[in-house]
C-alpha cells in the first residue's frame, strides 16, 4: 500500500497551473543571455515567485554570439548562489525594489567568484547586472542595475533534464 502512495504522489495533478516564462538579456560588449523557468502557480506566489517556488530553471550566456556558459537549477550545490524575485503581473525579474540589494542570484554572488571552475553565472545587485565566467566577475558584461529585465510567459517549454528539480511538471502543450 505505501508503493501506491508514493507512486500517487508522483502522479500529475489536474488542474494545478504551471507557468513557464522565457527571457533573454543584453549585457555590454556583446554578452548576451537566454533562460526559461517554471513554476507551479499558487496563491502565496502570485504577486512575487521566489527561488523556492521554481521548479525549472536554465541560462545560457553569449559573447558575441559564441556559447560562454550555461547553468541550470539541477547543477544546484549547497554552496550556490540561488536568488530569484520575479513579478509575474509585471512579466519581470525585479531589479530594484522590495528592500533587496541583490534580487537576482543565479550562480552568481556579488563578488562574482562563485560561479565555478569552468562555471557560468549572473546577477542582478546594486551595482549592476553581469556574468560570472570560471569564478571570475565579468565586469565588462555590466549594465546599469535598473535596467528593465522582462519575460514572455510561454507555456511550450521545454526543458532540459538537468533544468528541473524532482518529477519534471511541464511538457509541451
Amino acid at each position: 500500500m505505501r508503493w501506491m502512495v508514493g507512486i500517487l504522489a508522483l502522479w500529475p495533478q489536474q488542474g494545478v497551473a504551471e507557468a513557464a516564462w522565457r527571457f533573454a538579456w543584453e549585457g555590454a560588449n556583446g554578452f548576451a543571455m537566454t533562460g526559461a523557468m517554471a513554476y507551479v502557480e499558487t496563491e502565496r506566489n502570485a504577486s512575487l515567485v521566489r527561488e523556492w517556488d521554481v521548479t525549472c530553471f536554465v541560462i545560457e550566456g553569449t559573447r558575441n554570439g559564441a556559447p560562454v556558459g550555461r547553468w541550470a537549477l539541477g547543477m544546484k550545490g549547497p554552496e550556490t548562489s540561488w536568488r530569484l524575485f520575479f513579478l509575474p503581473e509585471k512579466g519581470a525579474f525585479v531589479h530594484d525594489g522590495l528592500g533587496v540589494t541583490m534580487p537576482q542570484a543565479w550562480n552568481m554572488n556579488g563578488a562574482g567568484n562563485n560561479c565555478g571552475e569552468g562555471g557560468f553565472g549572473f546577477n542582478i545587485g546594486n551595482l549592476g547586472q553581469d556574468m560570472c565566467l570560471d569564478n571570475r566577475p565579468q565586469w565588462d558584461s555590466q549594465i546599469a542595475p535598473r535596467t528593465p529585465f522582462p519575460a514572455q510567459r510561454d507555456d511550450s517549454v521545454s526543458f532540459p533534464s538537468d533544468a528541473c528539480l524532482g518529477p519534471v511538471l511541464l511538457s509541451a502543450r
